[in-house]
């Protein structure tokens, strides 16, 4: 399959999600928008992958592609193709599909477990009941009409959503790596603040097999997905 992913960053790229998919046959284009890359045509990609960036989705005044982006993304989700988005991908896929996005009451950065609050057709067989997830979040969405919500935590009620079975929103992260990790601390660090559910850096790397678990989970995720598109 033909994969097109959206970067908003250089420091924000794939991370684990590259060599899974690479292993697993796909090709891998991406529009770099730090770059004002242009899109490709919705008819030539099968998956589209949205990441995150530091940006909110209303920074149009800022980042004048995000209203470009907005409607690649929602072109592809009108054309069925199969669309993940991680932290603001999933924001912007909320947005488009007519959901509030706004700050929450609370950032959420390091490690702190999420619950599945539905067995959705298609995660349920893969995400657990409670697992320890890596987050790096200011703002939230709200669900959006005909989505499901599938994960909580304490900090943000609603950390993802899937849609007809073939539209992922995760506020948290699966895919983040040491290397990655290492990145969002190297450019982002200030927003390690000290409040309630914001780790520190030595925190954050503390027990660093936690990074591979949620590769796992990510590729079990991506294998569903595969699945649901033949």
């Amino acid at each position: 399959m033909n994969i097109h992913w959206i970067q908003h960053v250089p420091f924000e790229g794939l991370a684990s999600l590259e060599p899974m998919l690479l292993e697993k046959g796909h090709t891998l284009d991406c529009t770099r928008l730090y770059r004002d890359e242009k899109f490709p045509a919705v008819a030539d990609i099968d998956w589209l992958i949205v990441m995150g960036g530091p940006m909110g989705i209303y920074d149009d005044d800022q980042y004048a592609w995000l209203s470009r982006e907005k409607k690649f993304i929602e072109q592809a989700v009108h054309a069925e193709k199969t669309v993940l988005g991680i932290c603001l991908g999933a924001q912007l896929i909320a947005d488009i599909l007519g959901a509030k996005v706004y700050k929450n009451v609370y950032r959420e950065i390091g490690w702190f477990p999420i619950e599945r609050t539905t067995d959705s057709t298609l995660l349920g067989p893969v995400l657990p009941e409670r697992v320890e997830v890596f987050h790096w979040h200011g703002h939230t969405f709200d669900i959006p009409e005909g989505a499901t919500r599938v994960a909580a935590s304490e900090a943000c009620a609603n950390q993802g959503f899937v849609y007809k079975d073939r539209v992922i929103g995760f506020q948290f992260h699966l895919e983040t790596t040491l290397q990655s990790a290492t990145a969002l601390i190297e450019h982002c660090g200030d927003e390690l603040d000290g409040s309630s559910y914001v780790q520190t850096a030595e925190q954050i790397f503390a027990g660093p097999d936690r990074f591979r678990q949620i590769n796992r989970l990510m590729d079990n995720i991506l294998n569903c997905l595969e699945q649901e598109s033949k």
